[in-house]
């Protein structure tokens, strides 16, 4: 991969979660000029403690940005920073420069993203949303995918910047059609992982060892993202969460939450999805019963719980 160009821009950063502040990171070891901030205390000082420079509030964060980029949880999130306070206090799109570009990292709904830059470009900014895929390893090796919707003009203006924190950037048409992408590519992940998991588990009931099963798997048509990166059981893949009792490379709660907007996407669409669905109440069960800050991928304990088996 070619070294990416550093663009002489300005960013104001906000949402400094477990994937927003290693991408921070990434900006600032590269060279770009960044603001950071966080309605969280612990998140900007976990921020100024890594070297990055912060402000007091995101008003001020925004002040001299040329591209304003957001990593919140949820659609609400975003386009309620977008907006002034009902007390009068500036939102985004007040505080931040005419002209700055708003860059939206976050999973959000294709509406959500559709109205955040509708609002944006109202107010004589343009905007992007740029949802990411590839999780907090990702985040820190700089190797996440971006699916972007916006102009053609706004993308070639951020692509450098996602080209910093990111292996692979994708223009995917007008805004919203990032999240779609996102969406669509969630729903394939969730579906893969409960199929590679439910293949473990009969694997087991048969007398089938798990390198077994991975060594023909991985190399023959059921090969998957679900299988060679973030396999379910220790051992195959030695750096898939299950070696580490599933702690989160992508936490079951926010697959719950991408498979929700996707379930949302379906019905708005009236697409024959029943799969989609399916794994949608699988992975939403799965959050409220106490798999929320688990990996994803220890959906293969809920399996073995259905069976009746154990690992």
């Amino acid at each position: 991969m070619s070294t990416p160009t550093i663009p002489d821009q300005k960013v104001a950063f906000l949402g400094l979660g477990h994937m927003g502040l290693p991408m921070a990171k990434n900006l600032v070891q590269a060279g770009i000029r960044l603001t950071a901030f966080d309605v969280v205390p612990a998140a900007v000082e976990a921020a100024r403690s890594a070297g990055l420079n912060t402000a007091e509030s995101a008003a001020t964060a925004v002040r001299d940005a040329d591209v304003v980029l957001t990593m919140f949880p949820a659609g609400e999130h975003v386009l309620a920073a977008y907006r002034d306070g009902e007390d009068g206090s500036p939102g985004l799109l007040s505080a931040a420069p005419p002209g700055a570009i708003m860059l939206d990292c976050s999973t959000i709904s294709v509406e959500h993203a559709r109205e955040a830059a509708r609002l944006a470009v109202e107010s004589g900014r343009p905007a992007a949303d740029a949802p990411v895929s590839g999780g907090v390893v990702g985040a820190e090796a700089g190797t996440l995918a971006f699916m972007v919707g916006g102009p053609e003009v706004v993308f070639s203006a951020v692509e450098p910047l996602l080209q910093i924190m990111g292996s692979r950037v994708v223009h995917c048409g007008e805004s919203g059609l990032g999240q779609a992408a996102k969406v669509c590519n969630n729903m394939i992940l969730g579906i893969s992982q409960i199929a590679v998991a439910e293949a473990f588990v009969l694997g087991e009931g048969l007398g089938l060892s798990h390198e077994a099963l991975y060594d023909v798997a991985s190399n023959a048509s059921g090969q998957c993202w679900a299988l060679t990166t973030n396999c379910p059981v220790p051992g195959p893949v030695p750096t898939s969460p299950a070696n580490r009792d599933f702690a989160p490379g992508f936490a079951s709660a926010l697959m719950a939450k991408d498979l929700g907007l996707a379930l949302a996407a379906i019905e708005a669409t009236g697409t024959s999805a029943a799969l989609g669905r399916h794994t949608e109440e699988i992975y939403r069960d799965f959050r409220d019963t106490g798999g929320a800050g688990l990996d994803f991928s220890a959906i293969i304990d809920r399996i073995r719980e259905a069976t009746g088996s154990a690992s």
